[in-house]
């Protein structure tokens, strides 16, 4: 099982990014893909959420109307739309697969190995 995270970069405030993550090794489809991130100094925090299923999503407070969260069950792949991007947006970014949507990492076994996101001021 593996969970590739990609594309992050350094943007200026107010930019806009798109994370993909690209899931392989078994069947995702009764999972919930997640994104969450860890910014320096500080605990991996909850992000967004789909379901492979049904589409449907959750977003932390801190995102909900900036970031989208999508995905392409062709591609096995889940998308994070960033837009507005703030310097404490700066973090490194992981996907995740879980059961259920929830806000806790410990909900979710399988982790991709991160992007970095730096969102300069």
């Amino acid at each position: 099982v593996q969970l590739q995270a990609f594309g992050g970069g350094l943007v200026q405030a107010g930019d806009s990014l798109r994370l993909s993550c690209a899931a392989s090794g078994r069947t995702f489809s009764n999972d919930v893909m997640a994104w969450f991130r860890q910014g320096p100094g500080k605990e991996r925090e909850f992000v967004a959420a789909i379901r492979w299923r049904a589409s449907r999503t959750s977003y932390a407070d801190s995102v909900r109307g900036r970031f989208t969260i999508s995905k392409d069950n062709a591609k096995n792949t889940v998308y994070l739309q960033m837009n507005s991007l703030k310097p404490e947006d700066t973090a490194v970014y992981y996907c995740a697969a879980g059961p259920y949507i929830r806000a806790g990492a410990t909900n979710y076994d399988y982790w991709g190995q991160g992007t970095l996101v730096t969102v300069s001021s």
